[in-house]
């Protein structure tokens, strides 16, 4: 297989997220901590190549891949809905590992695969054209402008994504912050691999039917905030 990049591609080693930790685990949570989540997780291989299929028992249709899932409330739809897709979810943030646990247990779902860490050495571990889907959903915008080379949407970013992702394959984007939101935008769209999809205003205003909704857009909204709902479509590599 061929793979992505290199992790020296990353000078800097820039931090995109903030504080790993909030409130302590409760005893339900700390259980899943101690016996679900070593049958789920995963790390990056010694050698920074990752087949992703075989994070699974039986190898899924596509593979879908989100990072920084939150409290996991999306992609555990996403996976009930798809279940003959395999899902990667990468989050640092320990309750939101915790969320996403439950989840799993509750809707008995075994197409769900976790990294508890950074993404960045997955998405250099992962071979060319293995993604299918890629959600980025309210990332944390990093506001202040000496921050923004911290914004997980950049051109290092999408060039990686770029590798990894199939011809055609989507990424989809969500933010309620006014200043992520023309950042999204301008990175995305002069991208050269990636196609805006929207037609109208309706296609970045409203959320699919088929994007299910996350507790951070719903405390967006309720502080008067308004999200957008991008979505880009992988452009067909030109053939040599």
């Amino acid at each position: 297989m061929s793979y992505a990049l290199d992790m020296e591609t990353y000078p800097g080693r820039e931090q995109f997220y903030g504080r790993r930790r909030g409130r302590p685990l409760r005893v339900g949570q700390r259980e899943r901590q101690e016996h679900l989540l070593p049958r789920l997780s995963f790390t990056v291989p010694e050698d920074g190549k990752l087949d992703p299929a075989s994070l699974f028992a039986q190898a899924p249709r596509e593979i879908w891949l989100e990072i920084g899932f939150g409290g996991g409330e999306h992609l555990a739809e996403q996976a009930e809905r798809h279940r003959d897709i395999g899902f990667i979810g990468c989050e640092v943030f320990e309750n939101g590992v915790a969320r996403l646990l439950r989840e799993v247990e509750r809707r008995g779902l075994a197409n769900v695969r976790i990294l508890a860490d950074d993404a960045r050495p997955l998405l250099a571990a992962l071979p060319l054209r293995s993604i299918s889907r890629v959600f980025i959903l309210f990332p944390d915008p990093w506001p202040k402008t000496r921050h923004h080379k911290r914004r997980l949407v950049a051109p290092l970013t999408l060039d990686c994504l770029a590798k990894i992702m199939t011809d055609g394959a989507e990424l989809r984007l969500a933010t309620d912050d006014p200043g992520y939101q023309t950042w999204m935008l301008e990175h995305a769209t002069n991208h050269p691999a990636f196609a805006w999809t929207a037609r109208r205003p309706g296609d970045w205003r409203d959320r699919p039917d088929d994007w299910p909704a996350t507790r951070y857009e719903q405390k967006a909204r309720n502080a008067g905030r308004t999200p957008i709902f991008l979505r880009f479509e992988r452009r067909a590599r030109q053939l040599a």
